[in-house]
């Protein structure tokens, strides 16, 4: 037998997951298929970083400024906190290009920020012991969420609607039918639907031909190491951060949840065919590559290691989303490319997929997130 519907997410990480609420709160009989657990168990403090000063185009402001306006309200109705304020950290040497643009981003868009020296950074937060020449754009309101509960409180909404989930049900491929409509066939059923949404992560480019090279999956390792000074790294000493060095850019959480403070390097763009390609049990390798990181620079939170986590992200050239609908199959919506930190505007994003499906478009400005644009 087929199950009809009027949408179908594939996906349900965090983005899906805020889709089929959206989609369901609105009166739609909507199904999210999930090939993993819902929410996913990566054995991560599952951690993502709320930052405000994007660098470019206002796009990503106010899509952030919309994206906290449902987190708050998401929060309100569910029994557990989801967001968290710890200020937010960019660093990295003095004047350079990516330091400069995110201070230019504060200003232009009346972000509050600090300007901190190496050595008033190490004043106020210990747990930083960055080279004299480097510097730090401080923003107060910065933080993060914990991605986990945030997703339960997504499909605890989107069941409270009407919305039916199935997890652990992997989709083999999708179809448009003759009259306009979607087949979608998993490894236990089929299903047909008037829309389709691809939230699928690392695996959105096996389903959508036109992202094949443009959407390309991440190796993301990320490490848990136990502080040696704890009281340097809680929640209200340790901001979220970003910092570039030589080596590449990585980023970090305080102490949350689980034992250990959490850092990791951004995304290296690793092409591979599918996610399933990458190495997916951390390496010796990876260990010591974050190990080192934090001796140098974290010197009180590079303790014993209490975990280790590989998993697939992935990006897109620009390092922008993909938010759109296909050109040749209009029921199709895509949201794409978040390479990680697209978890915090999810809510938004639901908003806008949710807007995509059953209006054709949406109020919000997604012009920088096209799919021609490529």
């Amino acid at each position: 037998m087929t199950d009809r519907y009027d949408a179908i997410v594939l996906g349900v990480g965090e983005v899906g997951a805020a889709t089929v609420a959206h989609l369901a709160e609105r009166g739609t009989t909507v199904l999210g298929l999930e090939r993993d657990d819902v929410p996913r168990g990566d054995g991560s403090a599952g951690t993502r970083r709320i930052r405000r000063a994007y660098e470019g185009d206002p796009a990503y402001v106010s899509l952030r400024r919309r994206a906290d306006e449902l987190w708050t309200d998401l929060e309100a109705g569910h029994d557990r906190r989801l967001t968290y304020e710890t200020g937010s950290i960019e660093a990295g040497p003095a004047g350079s290009d990516r330091l400069e643009r995110s201070r230019q981003a504060c200003e232009e868009h009346g972000l509050e920020y600090e300007s901190l020296s190496s050595a008033a950074l190490s004043d106020r937060y210990p747990g930083f012991q960055l080279p004299e020449a480097y510097e730090a754009i401080y923003q107060p309101d910065g933080g993060f969420l914990a991605s986990q509960r945030c997703i339960v409180a997504h499909v605890e909404r989107a069941h409270d609607a009407g919305a039916t989930i199935r997890a652990r049900e992997r989709v083999v491929g999708w179809q448009s039918t003759g009259d306009g409509d979607v087949t979608v066939d998993t490894d236990h059923a089929r299903y047909e639907a008037d829309n389709l949404v691809v939230t699928a992560g690392a695996w959105t480019a096996q389903f959508v031909d036109e992202l094949e090279g443009i959407v390309v999956p991440d190796r993301q390792v990320l490490a848990r190491l136990q502080p040696e000074v704890p009281e340097s790294f809680e929640p209200e000493a340790h901001p979220v951060w970003t910092l570039q060095v030589p080596e590449g850019l990585f980023y970090g959480f305080p102490v949350h949840d689980v034992p250990g403070f959490e850092l990791g390097r951004c995304n290296r763009r690793e092409t591979a065919d599918s996610p399933r390609a990458f190495e997916r049990e951390p390496t010796q390798a990876d260990e010591r590559l974050l190990r080192e990181f934090a001796e140098e620079h974290f010197p009180d939170g590079a303790g014993p290691t209490m975990g280790l986590q590989a998993r697939p992200s992935a990006s897109t050239p620009d390092g922008d989303f993909v938010l759109d609908t296909l050109a040749d199959h209009p029921q199709v919506a895509i949201g794409a490319g978040f390479s990680g930190h697209g978890a915090t505007f999810a809510t938004a994003i639901g908003e806008v997929l949710a807007d995509l499906t059953l209006e054709g478009e949406t109020e919000h400005d997604i012009e920088t997130f096209s799919l021609d644009r490529f």
